[in-house]
């Protein structure tokens, strides 16, 4: 079966060896927002001749050709998520590094209407929210 990441890239004309194949196959699959180490990892379990290079240039490529996005977290680390179809944000657990993706109107509308208030048309934007867990319980942060 072909991933949709490897679709994407069939269409868009790419080349696709059989580690590419893996490596895309890999990326779909992912619950979460892999950096390259962990990418690399999850590949060469399925075919141990994959290296760290290869992954490396391949996620280039794949982000040049918009199949993958690119995101800091402020962890030093770059980690990817396939191009969404729909926008969406993302809140990042700073203690666990877990990523959550959500999607809120109203926030939307409020980025939307201060652009607006600036004098502008908003075309595209990135929220990212960093926090840590509350404990249970609790109405307010720990700290």
């Amino acid at each position: 079966m072909v991933s949709k990441i490897e679709d994407l890239c069939i269409k868009k004309g790419l080349r696709m060896t059989e580690q590419r194949r893996v490596i895309a196959r890999v990326l779909s699959e992912s619950q979460d927002h892999p950096d390259v180490e962990q990418v690399h990892r999850r590949a060469a379990e399925i075919d141990a001749r994959i290296s760290i290079a290869t992954v490396y240039r391949t996620v280039r490529l794949f982000e040049e050709a918009s199949i993958l996005e690119r995101h800091d977290f402020g962890d030093g680390r770059a980690r990817y998520e396939e191009v969404p179809e729909a926008h969406h944000d993302h809140l990042i657990d700073v203690e666990t590094g877990k990523v959550i993706e959500f999607r809120n109107e109203q926030v939307e509308r409020l980025q939307r209407e201060i652009a607006e208030k600036l004098g502008f048309k908003l075309v595209d934007h990135r929220l990212e929210l960093y926090g840590v867990p509350l404990v249970k319980g609790e109405r307010k942060p720990r700290g």
